[in-house]
């Protein structure tokens, strides 16, 4: 029997996990300097949750969530989404309570039984914020300039920023009917789906990914001609901001989201290639999502970005670009010849790991296999270790980007780390890297070779 993943899920592999943690890591540290703090919720949560926050008649609910029972046979569901279980920990957990503008983040997997496609998995992450405790439209734009920040970041270069305003719920009734009115005459072009959903819930079909649905939903009235006069103030006012912070914008009557605790603003960003109905990520305001759920009357909104599609776009806006320019990651590759040097060459690798990340094959190879095997990996430097550097107390440093090749004295292994390869500690002094390194290991490591001669 062979197994393989299952379908809709991917294996993420060495060579090509290095983009996730880049764009992990890039969006851990802007989310950081906006204020922040990252959550961590389980992937499972109780089924009524989503039931009751992302909407009955969505197609999430209806088609696409993971639902299962324990052995306790208590109903629980793969998470779909993230909002919902954010705003579960922040009510069971009291968090307005800690500050009055609670910011998070948050990083991992969702699960949606969906037709795999183009940037579209069962199993797909999601880089996600919420900013909840505040009613303001300033707010309001800068999340989304913050998510436009962080796919800048990622390296996508043709994005589209679509806006639009729900309303309050009042308002989304009269709307709401408005659909309703405009779809009757048009049932028979619905597909089945559709025609359940102008019952139960007509904005929903907005939301269709049928061809034929989405031409008839190009001329709905637009919800603009709906909102209260606060509704529209606060849409305004948000693209007042928006325009300050110099984010241009198309405004989309069709934008919905297929989520239905959405209120006021929604958004969502594109890329011309992956054409309309791929969204690389979006958001809105949730401002009764925290009540519904249990807790006091808070406002929020935020937005999640899908990494699969962030990353697919950033390949496409990277395409025709020549990427050879020294694709060699900081790091060493620790050649030793001879069993007479292993002792002293993985001593000197486990303590050199305290700074920079070091390679060192553990089987006795030729130094062309393992100059071989360094330049496979990537690595920028190699070290080579003999009986002769042993003596004379150094150490040959090949550059795999140039082919130079230099003698080094062992004692200015450090500096030359410092100055010619990323460090883990490139802000600090050599003297310093030395002295932090666990105690002193790095220090005694090197003195291995000058005190005894690595005997």
């Amino acid at each position: 029997m062979k197994y393989k993943a299952p379908r809709g899920t991917q294996d993420i592999l060495p060579g090509k996990v290095e983009a996730w943690q880049s764009f992990e890591s890039i969006s851990r540290t802007i989310l950081e300097r906006h204020g922040y703090r990252e959550i961590r919720t389980p992937v499972f949560e109780q089924k009524e949750l989503f039931l009751r926050t992302v909407g009955q008649d969505t197609d999430i609910v209806q088609k696409e969530m993971y639902t299962f029972a324990d052995r306790k046979d208590r109903q629980l569901a793969l998470r779909p989404e993230g909002t919902a279980p954010v705003i579960r920990s922040y009510v069971e957990n009291s968090l307005w309570k800690e500050r009055a503008l609670q910011k998070l983040y948050y990083i991992g997997p969702m699960f949606r039984y969906d037709r795999p496609q183009k940037g579209r998995y069962r199993q797909f992450h999601h880089v996600g914020a919420e900013a909840l405790g505040s009613l303001s439209p300033l707010v309001d734009a800068e999340v989304i300039a913050l998510m436009e920040m962080l796919l800048r970041a990622a390296g996508i270069k043709r994005l589209i920023l679509k806006i639009n305003s729900l309303g309050e719920a009042e308002n989304r009734k009269s709307y709401t009917l408005a659909l309703k009115d405009y779809f009757s005459g048009k049932r028979d072009q619905l597909c089945p789906d559709c025609r359940v959903r102008l019952e139960a819930n007509p904005m929903r079909i907005l939301d269709c990914k049928v061809p034929a649905c989405n031409q008839l939903s190009r001329d709905i009235p637009a919800m603009e001609q709906y909102l209260s006069d606060q509704d529209s103030e606060h849409y305004e006012k948000v693209q007042h901001w928006l325009g300050v912070l110099g984010l241009s914008f198309e405004k989309d009557k069709n934008l919905v989201r297929g989520l239905d605790y959405y209120t006021r603003t929604t958004f969502e960003f594109h890329h011309d290639e992956l054409g309309a109905t791929v969204a690389l990520g979006g958001g809105g305001r949730y401002d009764g999502l925290v009540e519904e759920c249990g807790g006091p009357e808070i406002p929020a909104i935020g937005f999640s970005l899908g990494t699969e599609r962030v990353l697919l776009a950033a390949s496409l806006d990277r395409a025709g670009k020549d990427d050879t320019v020294d694709k060699r990651k900081g790091a060493l590759y620790l050649a030793w010849l001879g069993e007479g040097v292993l002792e002293a060459a993985f001593k000197l690798a486990f303590a050199l790991r305290n700074i920079v990340p070091v390679e060192m094959d553990l089987e006795a190879r030729s130094l062309k296999a393992q100059l071989r095997q360094a330049d496979k990996m990537g690595v920028s430097h190699v070290l080579i270790l003999g009986d002769q550097e042993l003596v004379s107390k150094k150490v040959q440093v090949k550059d795999l980007t140039t082919g130079d090749q230099v003698d080094l004295d062992i004692e200015k292994l450090v500096e030359f780390i410092h100055t010619k390869i990323k460090c883990y500690d490139t802000d600090k002094a050599p003297e310093r890297i030395v002295d932090k390194a666990l105690g002193g290991e790095l220090r005694e490591a090197l003195s291995f070779f000058v005190n005894s001669g690595g005997n």
